[in-house]
């Protein structure tokens, strides 16, 4: 992969990556209530499952997607069911502990920030740019392995972000109830983000 094509690829994931969207509300969330470390399993799992769409779509899942429209309904049903899921388990969480642990809620699983991803469009809409974008006809899985390990390179320190600045969070909502607004506020920005998705869905 040339030099520039790198930096712009570079320049797109970070951009993708560090915009608001579904996996960062909920890294935030997550960096509040548990911290950073214990958010970990979301970010890794949120870029794993991420970069795994990467590597299907390149590898003729998103021709599939296009030949078989209603897989793709398929796919938004499931994400409002999904993402409604995810808000109510966010929205149900009160206080921090004494400890600064959730009294109520637990963190995400690995496996859960996965299956979020997968049914995320805008995860699939990236994947199905970027693979259009940057893999090269003449060379698709090499080009396909450089743009997943680039991607990686970008995306996981840039969603991390978002974990860090809950963490940076916590001792200002730990105040009175102000990490109960914060989670009613994270649940509702969590289906306000994909809306436009579950409404056509519904159409």
């Amino acid at each position: 992969m040339p030099i520039e094509t790198a930096f712009a690829l570079a320049g797109f994931a970070f951009v993708m990556s560090a915009s608001p969207g579904p996996g960062n509300f909920l890294l935030l969330a997550s960096g509040v209530n548990f911290g950073f470390g214990r958010s970990l399993p979301l970010i890794f799992g949120i870029s794993l499952g991420f970069l795994a769409m990467v590597l299907m779509v390149g590898l003729g899942l998103g021709q599939l997607l296009k030949d078989h429209p209603v897989l793709g309904e398929i796919i938004r049903i499931a994400c409002g069911i999904y993402v409604v899921w995810l808000a109510v388990k966010i929205g149900r969480s009160r206080s921090l502990g004494p400890d600064g642990e959730q009294k109520i809620g637990h963190p995400f699983t690995f496996v859960q920030a996965a299956m979020l991803q997968l049914v995320n469009p805008k995860a699939w809409t990236v994947a199905i740019i970027v693979t259009g974008s940057y893999v090269d006809p003449q060379r698709p899985v090499a080009s396909l392995a450089v743009l997943v390990g680039l991607f990686a390179l970008v995306n996981i320190p840039s969603i991390s972000l978002w974990a860090i600045s809950g963490k940076a969070l916590r001792s200002t909502l730990e105040q009175g109830h102000r990490i109960v607004v914060f989670n009613i506020a994270m649940a509702l920005l969590l289906v306000v983000s994909m809306a436009p998705v579950i409404l056509s869905a519904a159409q």
